[in-house]
């Protein structure tokens, strides 16, 4: 007769949350390839690629904006960067003072229902820092390809081709969605530190969370630039201002009237 232990919590519920999770990024990664316009990742990735083609139309003039929308990226992955590189030094100095701390292994066995062994509490400290390390490495690649951008854009006298720009853009936007895509991971992992059950409600509760973000019920429809429509086409917009340059004015008409008794006194 088997006899339930709560380390078996574990070997159910753990894998039963990760599992949901990656099967919904499973999903949402066939949903941006074969329907990016119905998640909000594509959608995005349109939005950039006008962005780049509008840029490039009159660099000269619009290579300030672009810089400053590029830095603005690159200080805010350089933060997420340094923010994770910080978690992962802290989850090596908490598992440091773990093994040596009998206060810690105390609260731990009165707080966490499910294996309190040291080789599982090793398994979880690892896989947080793994996400971690994933994200600081995603968002480095992000800051790489934005400053290969903000040099593309910022060279003076150059032809780069748009969509060459558009690439290096929507790759550091793919990183960018990585990185934060690690953090969300990170975040059912820290609560496994409290035992099976807190990971596997949050891993639920994130799958719903990002499936309301990631997806809409009626898909945003592909768009690009518009040329603004008077319409007046060339020939009609020439023939208005020869007709307006012959239509008499207020001078013209004065003189005429100081002509005219002029011409009958005569």
């Amino acid at each position: 007769m088997l006899i339930w232990e709560k380390s078996y919590l574990d070997l159910v519920l753990v894998p039963s949350g990760l599992l949901f999770l990656g099967t919904y990024h499973l999903y949402l990664l066939y949903r941006i390839l074969k329907y990016p316009h119905s998640t909000a990742i594509g959608f995005e990735n349109d939005k950039k690629k006008i962005w780049v083609h509008k840029m490039m139309e009159d660099i000269p003039r619009n290579t300030e904006i672009a810089l400053q929308v590029i830095s603005s990226n690159i200080s805010a992955a350089t933060y997420l960067a340094g923010l994770s590189i910080t978690l992962s030094s802290l989850i090596g100095t908490i598992v440091g003072s773990s093994t040596t701390s009998s206060q810690s292994k105390i609260l731990a066995n009165q707080i966490i229902y499910g294996d309190r062994s040291t080789s599982v509490g090793s398994v979880k400290y690892a896989s947080l820092l793994l996400c971690f390390l994933t994200a600081f490495m995603s968002q480095v690649q992000c800051i790489r390809y934005y400053i290969h951008v903000s040099f593309l854009i910022s060279t003076p006298g150059s032809s780069v081709p748009a969509h060459y720009v558009e690439d290096a853009v929507i790759r550091g936007s793919n990183f960018w969605s990585l990185g934060i895509r690690a953090y969300y991971f990170a975040f059912p992992l820290l609560l496994w530190v409290f035992g099976p059950i807190p990971m596997f409600s949050c891993s639920l509760g994130m799958v719903c969370f990002l499936y309301f973000l990631d997806s809409k019920d009626n898909p945003i429809p592909p768009f690009g630039l518009k040329e603004k429509k008077t319409g007046v086409d060339r020939n009609q917009r020439g023939q208005l201002i020869e007709s307006r340059s012959e239509r008499p004015t207020l001078g013209s008409f004065m003189m005429t009237q100081m002509e005219s008794p002029q011409l009958q006194l005569e």
